[in-house]
């Protein structure tokens, strides 16, 4: 399910003000590599993820965020104080048909823009 947070954090960074907010994506279980149709549908969308490299998450990225979103990973990741948890129900891309890959992608794309919509307050990165 790494793939589809990469998904969601480049849609989050591309729709965002970036200087009020930013996204990063790391799973528990690391995959060595975005897997080939994720990369081919993201490219649909002017996202290069075949060099993207995916990286664990640690208790230091959890402690620093204001939102930590999951994809229907069921990830067991514990509470953090001070951390809002949003968990959005979405299937693995992996070894999908491009068309089921594409759902998905739109799928993410979706609760992006739904978690950022004008009026909702934007999940800000905490400053040291």
């Amino acid at each position: 399910m790494q793939a589809a947070l990469k998904w969601a954090s480049a849609f989050f960074n591309q729709f965002v003000d970036r200087d009020r907010a930013s996204s990063l994506s790391a799973g528990t279980a690391p995959i060595a590599h975005v897997h080939p149709e994720v990369v081919r549908v993201m490219r649909e969308e002017g996202f290069d993820l075949a060099k993207a490299k995916p990286q664990k998450l640690t208790h230091e990225i959890v402690s620093t965020a204001n939102t930590l979103v999951t994809i229907g990973c069921g990830e067991d990741w514990p509470p953090v104080p001070g951390v809002r948890r949003i968990d959005w129900p979405v299937a693995d891309p992996r070894g999908k048909d491009i068309p089921t890959v594409r759902s998905i992608r739109e799928t993410i794309k979706q609760h992006v823009l739904h978690l950022i919509e004008p009026g909702r307050p934007l999940p800000m990165r905490k400053l040291a």
